[in-house]
C-alpha cells in the first residue's frame, strides 16, 4: 500500500467472505484512500489480508469506488456492518484536496455532508449518496465513523467539525443518530475538550466501549473506556498510547475473539503521518 503523509487516512477491517468453486476464503477487508496526488487518489481503495498484517491491493491497485458528488473526492472511508449483518456501509469525508489545495478553505468552508455507499455482499455497491449531517455553521465534516448503540438500538455516527460560533477555532467531535444511514438526527456535540480533538474511533469489547481520539495540541492519543456510548468516559489506566506521538487515524479490529478463558486479541493501526511512514 502507498504510504500517506497527509491528514488522517482511516481504515476499518471487516470480515469478507468470497466463495469459489474450490473453497470459501475468509479475509480482512481494508478500505482507504491513497493521498492527494490526483483526484483519483482521493477515492476508495480496497485491500485484503488473511492475518490482518500483510495486505494485498484489490482491483489492480485502482480505486474501487469513485465519487462524482459534492467535492468529487472521498477521504477517510470507514466500513461498518449493520446490526443484522445483511448490509455493510461505507461512510467517508466529502473532500478533495487534489482539486483545491487550500487547507484554510477546507477547515472553514468545505462540505457539511458525508458520502455513503452500501452493499449486501462487499462486491456490489450502491451508487454514492451525499447526506448532510453537520450543523449549518460547520466549516468541515471530517473522518466520519459509526458504531451500533445497544442502549438506543441505532447507530451513533460521529465526525470532526469546526464551526463559525468560535470562528472555526478548533475541531470538536460532533455526532448524529441513524437507524438506516438514510435519515439522521440533528447534530450535537459529542466530545468538546479545551484542545482540538479529531479522528475519534470506538470499538466494543467485553460489554464495554473503548474510545481513541487524537489530541491535536499535544499530538498524542486519548484513550478512554465507558459502559455506555454517552458516557461517562474515563481514561484507560496504565495504557501505553499516551506516550505515542505524531500519529493519528487510530483504527482497531478484532484478530481473535475471546475463547477458552483467554481474552480477545485486538490490533490497532495508527498513521505515522508526522514522518510520512504510513500505517
Amino acid at each position: 500500500m502507498t504510504h500517506v503523509s497527509f491528514t488522517a487516512v482511516l481504515v476499518l477491517l471487516a470480515m469478507l467472505t468470497t466463495t469459489t468453486a474450490v473453497a470459501a476464503e475468509r479475509a480482512f477487508l481494508f478500505a482507504t484512500f491513497k493521498g492527494e496526488a490526483s483526484p483519483m487518489t482521493e477515492q476508495v481503495y480496497f485491500a485484503t489480508s488473511r492475518d490482518g498484517r500483510q495486505w494485498t491491493a484489490l482491483n489492480g491497485g485502482e480505486p474501487v469506488l469513485v465519487s462524482d458528488l459534492g467535492e468529487k473526492g472521498v477521504r477517510d472511508p470507514f466500513l461498518i456492518r449493520s446490526k443484522d449483518g445483511r448490509k455493510t456501509y461505507i461512510i467517508a469525508t466529502d473532500l478533495s484536496m487534489a482539486r483545491d489545495g487550500d487547507w484554510t478553505r477546507a477547515v472553514r468552508a468545505s462540505s457539511k455532508s458525508i458520502v455513503i455507499w452500501e452493499s449486501t455482499d462487499l462486491v456490489n455497491w450502491s451508487d454514492a449518496r451525499l447526506v448532510k449531517v453537520a450543523p449549518d455553521d460547520a466549516g468541515c465534516t471530517w473522518a466520519p465513523e459509526a458504531i451500533y448503540d445497544e442502549a438506543h438500538d441505532d447507530y451513533l455516527v460521529f465526525w470532526a467539525s469546526t464551526t463559525a460560533g468560535d470562528d472555526f477555532a478548533k475541531h470538536r467531535i460532533w455526532a448524529s443518530r441513524t437507524k438506516d444511514f438514510q435519515t439522521f438526527s440533528e447534530a450535537f456535540i459529542y466530545i468538546d475538550r479545551p484542545q482540538q480533538v479529531i479522528d475519534t474511533h470506538i470499538v466494543r469489547d467485553g460489554g464495554r466501549y473503548y474510545r481513541t481520539s487524537k489530541d491535536e495540541k499535544n499530538k498524542t492519543m486519548i484513550y478512554e473506556v465507558a459502559d455506555q456510548l454517552m458516557g461517562p468516559w474515563q481514561d484507560v489506566p496504565g495504557n501505553t498510547l499516551a506516550a505515542v506521538r505524531g500519529h493519528e487515524g487510530p483504527q482497531s479490529f478484532l484478530l481473535e475473539p475471546a475463547a477458552d478463558g483467554k481474552p480477545a486479541t485486538w490490533c490497532m493501526l495508527l498513521d505515522y503521518h508526522s514522518r510520512g511512514a504510513g500505517y
